[in-house]
């Protein structure tokens, strides 16, 4: 997810930073600066912050799990033939 908020700010500032001749272009600078920043981001294919964490969460509990499921195999492969739990 894109903040066009963040992307509109950024846009502003670019075409602030222009020279004092070319400040009857901010506006239309401004709009393009947004599109080509809003396109470049949506390239990139980005994720929320909230998504993020979501996914990181998700990942650390497979990891416990998987490390359950290994410990589990160590003690089987340890224990003697035949045995039964």
């Amino acid at each position: 997810m894109i903040d066009l908020g963040k992307i509109d700010e950024l846009a502003t500032r670019l075409s602030e930073a222009l020279p004092p001749g070319a400040q009857r272009l901010r506006e239309d600078a401004r709009a393009r600066f947004r599109s080509v920043l809003k396109s470049a981001f949506e390239k990139m294919d980005l994720v929320s912050r909230e998504e993020f964490d979501i996914q990181s969460a998700v990942l650390e509990r497979t990891r416990a799990k998987l490390e359950a499921i290994e410990q589990q195999l160590q003690a089987l492969e340890r224990a003697p033939p035949g045995a039964t739990r």
